[in-house]
């Protein structure tokens, strides 16, 4: 394996692996999984149509769970999707 360099910056960084195999510097099959709880995942603020009646049920579910819709269709979403990636 080679010696991975030190960087500067997360730029730096990026711009090595950018360019570089990974596999030249990390023996993948000692890799972990690991599960970072604390960490917050980056947002991307998107704009989505939904039929009224899917927003009202929405909005009278999240109100009987006492949290905002908008934080239940990403519980909804992030279920489904991983209900999904899992049958692959």
């Amino acid at each position: 394996m080679k010696t991975l360099p030190s960087f500067k910056t997360e730029e730096q960084e990026r711009d090595f692996w950018a360019a570089h195999d990974s596999t030249e510097y990390v023996d993948w099959d000692k890799a972990e999984q690991v599960s970072m709880h604390n960490l917050k995942p980056s947002v991307e603020t998107i704009s989505i149509q939904l039929p009224e009646s899917i927003l009202d049920g929405l909005k009278t579910l999240a109100n009987k769970w006492d949290v905002s819709y908008q934080e239940l269709l990403k519980f909804f979403l992030a279920e489904r999707v991983e209900k999904e990636l899992s049958s692959f």
